[in-house]
């Protein structure tokens, strides 16, 4: 008789980071609804002051798309962080298993980089929690920038022991990288969490008005964000090679929309190094640059999300994964992608198409389009409540739900 007290996540994987990772996007897909659509002309971001005021004086519209905000933003938070806790809690035990040892020596170790990937989606959403809640913030905002600097800089220290652990072991030895079961993006993730620290990295640059803070903000941010996109395009060339020779892995099938949350974090990095390059070092871009940025990045993105919503199906994944009896962690990763393109939709409408000239701001187009980011942040938060029920809940006696 099974077991009905177990649920899936009760058998531990470090891609349960990805649960916490996905949540803390979602808080970022409410955040754009008043970076975009609250006034704030004093500062590069909306802050406590200008959504009270937008909130007071504004329209019935604008007043309920900030409730629903800031209600997100808090909800979406708050499980992030409870998830990550959670999650550290269960990696401090699994490290000490049979099961950490036989991880660390088999392909399957970089999903360790899980971990710092949802501590630094953490640190971002505190700061966006920070913005949206805590008055007078922006008074000490030069004074947080350097401390956000050394978290994320002592995080990325943690990604990059993880990647040269992991690097050390399969150059220094052979045969130990199993490249038949590299048939899937899972060796990206290490990219991914990269690109996360990198973009934190680059948020002095957008938003400091101190020339020191916001050069070492473009120094570090353009040096792991480099190293990111190296590391992305040497382990994609690989692990493609290697689908086209046994197909796609299907558990791992998801990771080859990876791509996509990957070129949004990368993408949002690249302009707030413009816009520090800009407002502090005088270097002025064509009012078309930004739109230029995100319309490659779209196009890129739609060019892997179709190719892995193709395998997706043709494996029928979501049969055995989302609806039936099969539960796999890594079917986090699916929330990745949806949660990428509705924020990187919202840059692309405000800072390409609206920058550009080419569609008035709260138009018809504009908010057909804007429509399109909701709709995909709408669906997302579906399919995280959906996961948590499946792998988070304990089965009802009689229905349990088979752990992977």
């Amino acid at each position: 008789m099974p077991d009905t007290s177990q649920r899936p996540a009760d058998t531990y994987s470090p891609l349960y980071f990805l649960a916490s990772l996905g949540a803390g996007g979602l808080a970022v897909t409410f955040f754009m609804y008043l970076m975009f659509w609250v006034p704030h002309p004093d500062q590069p971001v909306p802050i406590f002051e200008d959504i009270l005021a937008a909130f007071q004086s504004g329209s019935l519209p604008l007043q309920a798309a900030i409730l629903v905000a800031v209600t997100g933003i808090a909800g979406f938070a708050i499980l992030n962080i409870r998830l990550l806790i959670w999650n550290l809690r269960q990696l401090s035990t699994f490290s000490k298993t049979e099961k950490f040892e036989k991880l660390v020596n088999s392909n399957a170790e970089t999903t360790l980089l899980a971990m710092p990937l949802a501590l630094a989606m953490t640190v971002n959403a505190m700061f966006i929690l920070g913005l949206v809640f805590v008055p007078g913030l922006w008074t000490v905002v030069e004074y947080m920038f350097p401390l956000a600097l050394i978290a994320f800089a002592l995080i990325g220290w943690i990604a990059f022991r993880r990647i040269g652990a992991f690097l050390g072991r399969v150059l220094s030895e052979g045969g130990v990288f199993d490249v038949t079961a590299n048939n899937s993006f899972a060796q990206l993730l290490p990219a991914f969490a990269l690109s996360m620290v990198a973009v934190g990295m680059a948020a002095p640059a957008a938003m400091s008005t101190v020339p020191l803070t916001v050069g070492i903000s473009l120094v570090m941010s353009i040096t792991v964000g480099t190293i990111a996109a190296l590391y992305a395009v040497v382990a994609a060339i690989v692990a493609f090679n290697s689908m086209l020779h046994h197909g796609t892995a299907k558990e791992s099938a998801p990771t080859l929309m990876v791509v996509v949350p990957i070129l949004t974090v990368l993408g949002i990095m690249m302009l707030r190094q413009n816009h520090g390059l800009h407002t502090t070092f005088e270097t002025h871009g064509g009012t078309a640059d930004n739109l230029l940025l995100t319309t490659s990045i779209l196009a890129v993105q739609g060019v892997f999300l179709a190719l892995g919503l193709l395998v997706l199906r043709r494996q029928k994944y979501a049969d055995a994964f989302l609806r039936g009896d099969g539960n796999s962690p890594g079917s986090y990763a699916l929330v990745c992608p949806g949660v990428a393109l509705s924020v990187i939709t919202h840059f692309w409408i405000n800072k390409g198409l609206v920058g550009a000239g080419l569609i008035a701001k709260f138009g018809v187009a504009y908010l057909a389009f804007s429509g399109v980011a909701i709709a995909f942040q709408v669906a997302m938060i579906a399919l995280v409540f959906h996961l948590n029920r499946r792998h988070f809940r304990r089965p009802v006696a009689g229905h349990a739900v088979p752990a992977e």
